[in-house]
């Protein structure tokens, strides 16, 4: 039971939850709707989706693994309390564990891609390669990382975008209502993508700045050792802005179509604490105040996700 507990948090079983969830969400209130209210046939079926959706999170999987495999010395400055890899499972399994699952999300991709498109393929392939070159190299380099890292987080949305578009590549004559229903799809896609991109962006610096010690010590070059914290907090605060920005903008567009109620929710559960977390920026000093703000972080992309619920109706 032990190695068991020790296995899902190896592999970040809360993190795959948000992947699945967020599939899941624009799966069924963004992708479904837009079909349904055009009279369309999906092609993407369930089976399809889910076995997209397992791809997505073995593929994530395997990253957590291998990150972990090569972070052991890093890891027992910054969070020995939490190692897994070596102090319960022995590094020769966490490499075989990395392989099996990679394969595995890797199969399963393969074969969505012949029913549906073979971007799916392609960039999944492209996806492993840098995980584990993240894991090994561009974790260390400034910035690289946390931009490899937001933008894996926003394909797990664009992904289903491509899946389902491709679908109709050959289809002749056009489907009536098609183009209607791709544009809504890739407007919500784009929206979506952005915002896990954005925010994930945040989060990777303020973690790096939480990692400080462990990482400096093990000649780390990222964004708070190089151009030091207050660099580093100013960084954060403009892309903290321009999402806010963004997000009012978009909260303007919603009451203009009568969405109050997408509206208010995201007022109150994205824009606010969004607020709030630049204000506290600004007065964090120490690990445990940049651990909070960090995990605050991760909240708000969960708000950000569960919006997708109120479209279903409004599609």
């Amino acid at each position: 039971m032990k190695l068991l507990f020790a296995f899902f948090r190896l592999i970040r079983w809360r993190n795959l939850f948000f992947i699945a969830l967020s599939q899941s969400l624009f799966y069924y209130d963004i992708i479904v709707s837009s079909f349904n209210d055009n009279h369309l046939l999906l092609h993407l079926t369930q089976p399809l989706f889910f076995l997209l959706m397992f791809a997505s999170i073995f593929i994530a999987a395997a990253g957590y693994i291998i990150n972990d495999y090569f972070d052991i010395n890093i890891d027992q400055v910054n969070k020995p309390e939490k190692m897994v890899v070596e102090k319960i499972i022995k590094r020769r399994w966490a490499m075989v564990l990395h392989w099996v699952i990679t394969t595995v999300g890797l199969m399963i991709s393969l074969y969505v891609s012949f029913k549906t498109s073979y971007i799916v393929i392609i960039v999944n392939v492209l996806c492993t390669l840098l995980l584990w070159f993240y894991s090994t190299t561009f974790k260390k380099k400034l910035l690289a990382g946390n931009i490899i890292i937001s933008l894996l987080t926003a394909w797990t949305i664009m992904v289903l975008y491509f899946a389902t578009g491709n679908t109709f590549h050959f289809l002749s004559p056009p489907v009536p209502g098609l183009s209607k229903a791709m544009n809504h799809i890739f407007k919500f896609a784009v929206l979506y993508a952005g915002f896990a991109f954005i925010i994930s962006l945040i989060r990777e610096v303020v973690k790096d700045i939480e990692d400080m010690e462990g990482d400096a010590k093990y000649n780390c070059k990222t964004m708070p050792i190089v151009w030091g914290v207050p660099s580093s907090k100013v960084f954060v605060g403009v892309w903290l802005v321009v999402l806010i920005g963004a997000l009012i903008i978009l909260q303007f567009y919603a009451f203009q179509l009568g969405w109050w109620v997408t509206g208010f929710y995201c007022f109150l559960m994205v824009l606010l604490p969004l607020v709030w977390i630049l204000l506290k920026l600004y007065i964090a000093q120490n690990t445990r105040q940049y651990h909070q703000l960090s995990s605050l972080i991760k909240l708000v992309m969960l708000s950000g996700i569960l919006s997708m619920l109120f479209f279903k109706w409004y599609l």
